[in-house]
């Protein structure tokens, strides 16, 4: 991973860097290896997970075919 520090900027580096990292998922995967995980609350995590994706899918799916509304769009407020 690398982040460019333009005008000796580093406090804007180091939240590029942090964003990226974040969005790799680095961030979970550090937390998930500090300890020692069981075998058996291993599967009922990722099992977790999977059933979380398929539903985020099916979501997305329903919402594609115009049988969900979209979600709201968030407006921000004009400076």
């Amino acid at each position: 991973m690398q982040v460019f520090v333009r005008d000796n900027n580093v406090d804007q580096a180091l939240r590029a860097l942090k964003k990226k990292m974040q969005r790799e998922g680095l961030f979970r995967e550090m937390k998930a290896r500090s300890a020692y995980e069981k075998p058996s609350e291993k599967r009922v995590r990722e099992k977790a997970e999977a059933i979380r994706r398929a539903r985020k899918a099916a979501r997305k799916q329903l919402q594609r075919e115009g049988l969900l509304p979209a979600p709201k769009k968030k407006v921000f407020a004009a400076r």
